[in-house]
């Protein structure tokens, strides 16, 4: 990670934000266009274009894709001074409560085209039911002392996830099998949760492995939860923060931990099987 003198920060920030003003302008985009595309306020695109702020790694993602210059996101993330975003304290992101958190991903989901999430304590997100959220985010902002807005939060969830169901998009999911086990939220929580899982292995657009409990002389140990959005931004989420990763060199050993994951997964019917099996464990 590489640190600058705040002079020289800012003279970094200001590079940056000229770049990102160019983008938007040879796109053709008028401020106000750019930030209903990010999902965002006006004052942001502002702040950031006259280097008032600096951009979060998934804020230049956004900007960049909205201008139809994805490609151009890595090398101004890797230019860019503002490390401190790539660590956030949940303390401070939900501060606005856990549904605001939510829907503060809306856009990077609708951008992402291939979506890497390996969970090895909890259902991924994108495959909760309202329930199963309703609880854990209950649970989240009990546990962390703020006001619960669970069940709205949960709501926003599910909302958000619908873009499993949209085009363009590709899903592979990696759980590990003792995550099927982990109760939120009740009995009947849980079957719902168990029965949806069932229900979406099978669409077409989502690849769903479990890694069994079972497996014989494991190549790689369980690890913190993570998602990749297509190969350009890690999120690793801690119990004390989140961490954005979009250095090329530790994307690529989150890949190469993806793909050792995944090798030790099994899928189709001896993955249903596995969650048939979790099903029956709740009788």
């Amino acid at each position: 990670m590489t640190f600058f003198p705040s002079s020289s920060a800012q003279s970094v920030r200001e590079s940056v934000a000229r770049r990102l003003r160019d983008l938007r302008e040879a796109s053709g985009l008028t401020v106000s266009e750019l930030a209903d595309r990010c999902g965002w306020q006006l004052a942001k695109t502002s702040r950031i274009e006259n280097a008032r702020t600096a951009p979060s790694a998934k804020d230049i993602h956004l900007w960049c894709r909205a201008c139809g210059d994805a490609d151009q996101a890595s090398d101004l993330i890797a230019k860019s001074p503002n490390t401190e975003s790539m660590y956030s304290e949940w303390r401070h992101q939900v501060g606005s409560g856990l549904k605001q958190l939510q829907d503060s991903w809306v856009e990077l989901f609708h951008h992402t085209q291939l979506f890497r999430i390996y969970s090895s304590t909890l259902v991924p997100g994108l495959l909760q039911t309202e329930g199963y959220a309703a609880a854990l985010l209950s649970s989240i902002a009990d546990f962390r002392e703020i006001p619960n807005d669970g069940a709205e939060a949960a709501a926003a969830r599910v909302e958000r996830s619908r873009v499993i169901h949209e085009q363009g998009h590709r899903f592979v999911l990696l759980v590990e099998e003792a995550a099927l086990y982990y109760q939120l939220g009740g009995r009947d929580v849980m079957a719902e949760q168990l029965d949806y899982l069932l229900a979406a292995s099978v669409l077409p657009s989502v690849s769903l492995g479990v890694i069994p409990m079972a497996t014989p002389q494991r190549r790689l140990w369980p690890q913190e939860t993570f998602n990749m959005y297509d190969d350009s931004l890690v999120s690793v989420e801690l119990l004390s923060a989140q961490v954005d990763i979009t250095q090329p060199s530790e994307i690529a050993l989150y890949l190469k931990a993806f793909e050792e994951l995944r090798a030790m997964a099994v899928y189709g019917q001896a993955a249903r099987a596995l969650i048939v099996k979790a099903i029956d464990a709740l009788n």
